[in-house]
């Protein structure tokens, strides 16, 4: 008689899908999940979770799923995202701080042009006019291994935080 642990890939019988959210099953005997929406995610033997048909990988921590970006645009588009839900909130981003493994793309590396950042702001990077740091080293913090970026943040006062009220005649 098996165990069931072994039946499963190494996240469990069930996982959120990465993309909508939605708790997706394992298929059984194998290291893959499959989401009705988005399709199958196979866990690789790093304890990646990869989407098969594109090929992006996440990375878990603390039972979040963070992407891990090849493209510095795809970080970009994500930490704009996380600035409106931000706004949102009311509160506002005072500092950008990235995970260190992200820092070539920023920086350019040998033989490449200097990035945007750089060019734009040579006495300290800034992203969306927000100061941006790199996070420390993975194995003094390990958590950067998986998650992208955090916010330095504080109320935002000039937020609007619901849409004003209607005037009735």
């Amino acid at each position: 008689m098996s165990h069931p642990a072994i039946d499963y890939p190494a996240f469990g019988p069930e996982i959120q899908c990465p993309h909508c959210h939605r708790t997706i099953p394992a298929l059984f005997l194998t290291d893959t999940y499959l989401c009705p929406r988005h399709g199958a995610f196979q866990v690789s033997p790093t304890g990646e979770l990869i989407h098969v048909p594109s090929g992006r990988c996440w990375h878990q921590w603390e039972g979040t799923w963070y992407r891990q970006h090849i493209h510095i645009d795809g970080l970009r588009f994500e930490i704009g995202e996380a600035l409106d839900q931000l706004h949102r909130q009311g509160r506002r981003a005072t500092q950008i701080t990235i995970a260190l493994r992200y820092q070539g793309l920023f920086e350019g590396g040998p033989g490449r042009e200097l990035s945007v950042p750089k060019r734009l702001y040579p006495l300290g990077q800034k992203l969306f006019g927000i100061p941006l740091v790199f996070s420390p080293a993975p194995d003094v913090a390990p958590r950067w291994t998986s998650v992208n970026f955090e916010f330095t943040t504080v109320a935002d006062t000039t937020a609007q935080l619901s849409y004003p009220g209607f005037r009735i005649r």
